[in-house]
């Protein structure tokens, strides 16, 4: 199930749901204030690659925050 993200017109609250296809975005509602003044924020995705050691399929920002080098697999749009 794809996670979406989401700005709150009302608050400017970002956040992040789990939905089952685009077209279910009925509903959402801003989790800080409760309104329903919601819209699909731009976003990337991550994909997962089962066996990588590459620090951007664990979810990391290539250690760039903790002085690490950045990853060379390219995939985490920090190269």
């Amino acid at each position: 199930m794809p996670i979406y993200e989401f700005n709150c017109s009302d608050c400017d609250a970002k956040f992040e749901e789990m939905r089952l296809s685009s077209g279910s975005f009925k509903g959402v509602e801003c989790p800080k204030c409760g309104s329903k003044k919601v819209k699909k924020a731009f976003s990337t995705f991550a994909p997962s690659i089962a066996g990588s050691s590459s620090s951007s399929a664990k979810g990391g920002a290539c250690n760039l925050e903790s002085g690490g080098s950045p990853c060379s697999s390219g995939m985490c749009g920090f190269n």
